[in-house]
């Protein structure tokens, strides 16, 4: 499983978020609609685990198999976008512009978005037979943990809408060091390791991720959720977008930068007086 050392991965996270700038307007939408689509079905995948097997945990495990599977295939997610890509433009990259930066994020939005919606009717519709009747144990806890995540969060006003925005932040931070494991090995068993450590963490630990929540809440929605898709937009989509937006730049992107690759300078030896 070799390993590259953190300022060898750190160039490569400036090239991928140059390269994601400068790609078409069709691969980035086929990218993302695989991102958002993959992502959705292993959240589908974990919820039946933990349902099924009464062990949230069990679920949390089993979760980054998604996550493995679309990187390796170089798929993108938004949240690893946000990462990226700003750091071509502080890197100074030939053609990154913030135009061209929040262009790649719209495409990305919109092909997870389109990736994760479509899936989340796939599976409403198989979890009732062409809605012709009840979810079932899974389509029922979807649907709960739509609402709790909306209108659970609107009993608490501001205080709740600052919380979706903390959990998105660190939701976030853990999901891009999922991304950056894909990059500091050449062996898909290393790269496998080091991703899947982030996104059990930080599905275990109920953060919000504004792709897999782009198919909980349509698929909760379609299935009975007692929310409106104003609920979904203001109290669970908007906040964890910008949460993801700041967790994963702030404290995954600018922190490897800075000290990896525009490091501050060395301190000077100080050598001893002697008499």
């Amino acid at each position: 499983m070799s390993y590259l050392v953190p300022s060898e991965f750190v160039t490569k996270m400036v090239d991928a978020g140059e390269s994601k700038v400068h790609m078409s307007t069709r691969d980035t939408l086929i990218r993302g609609f695989m991102a958002g689509a993959i992502l959705a079905l292993a959240a589908v995948f974990a919820v039946t685990v933990a349902v099924e097997s009464g062990s949230f945990l069990l679920g949390a495990v089993l979760f980054p198999v998604g996550f493995c599977m679309l990187y390796l295939m170089g798929f993108d997610l938004l949240t690893g976008v946000f990462m990226l890509t700003p750091l071509a433009l502080l890197d100074r990259r030939p053609g990154v512009t913030p135009q061209g930066i929040l262009r790649n994020w719209g495409l990305v939005f919109v092909g997870n978005f389109a990736g994760a919606l479509t899936v989340a009717a796939m599976m409403a519709f198989v979890f009732t037979y062409g809605f012709n009747t009840d979810p079932g144990a899974v389509g029922e806890k979807i649907a709960g943990v739509g609402e709790a995540r909306t209108l659970g969060y609107a009993d608490y006003g501001l205080a709740g809408w600052l919380t979706i925005f903390i959990r998105g932040m660190l939701c976030n931070w853990m999901v891009s060091m999922g991304v950056v494991g894909a990059m500091i090995s050449t062996h898909v068993s290393g790269k496998v390791i080091a991703m899947w450590m982030p996104i059990m963490l930080f599905f275990f630990m109920g953060f919000e991720h504004s792709v897999v929540n782009m198919f909980l809440f349509p698929s909760a929605m379609m299935m009975g959720g007692g929310f409106s898709v104003m609920d979904y937009l203001l109290w669970n989509e908007i906040p964890t977008v910008l949460g993801n937006l700041v967790g994963g730049l702030a404290f995954t992107g600018l922190t490897l930068y800075t000290t990896h690759v525009r490091t501050a300078p060395k301190r000077a030896a100080v050598r001893p007086v002697t008499p």
